[in-house]
């Protein structure tokens, strides 16, 4: 299976926000939307960045509440690892895991198409396993 499987099942929504914009106007749209991390896009669309939940309680933690009015630019991830439609799940689990982190921007020629979440990938294997566990019922049952 491969990120393009998961995108056809999540669909390619993606919440962001610009460079320019307040930790608070960030945190808001993360709790609106009910998600982990949102993707910061520059001029032309351009993939500039992501900021995840935990780098606003970062930013909080070493600066108080002041960080709420800091650009989002100031503390968002700029080395943002992505993927292509065409990478495996397993591709991905390995890339979450060994950067340590749960949000991977979908490229296409260079332009964002998708989000995937651990989340996502999590659901699509577990479905992949339900699928898995009743074809060997039925196998067992037809045998």
């Amino acid at each position: 299976m491969n990120v393009e499987k998961i995108l056809t099942v999540k669909g390619d929504n993606v919440i962001s926000i610009e460079p320019t914009a307040k930790l608070v106007d960030a945190a808001r749209l993360l709790s609106t939307h009910r998600i982990g991390a949102v993707v910061i896009v520059g001029a032309g669309g351009r993939l500039s960045g992501i900021l995840s939940e935990r780098d606003i309680v970062r930013a909080i933690a070493g600066h108080g509440a002041a960080a709420l009015e800091m650009p989002v630019s100031q503390e968002m991830t700029r080395n943002v690892m992505t993927c292509v439609e065409t990478d495996s799940v397993a591709d991905i689990m390995e890339k979450m895991t060994t950067g340590k982190f749960r949000h991977l921007p979908v490229l296409r020629d260079g332009k964002m198409i998708g989000l995937v979440s651990i989340g996502d990938v999590v659901k699509h294997r577990v479905g992949e396993i339900e699928r898995e566990s009743e074809e060997m019922r039925d196998y067992i049952r037809t045998a």
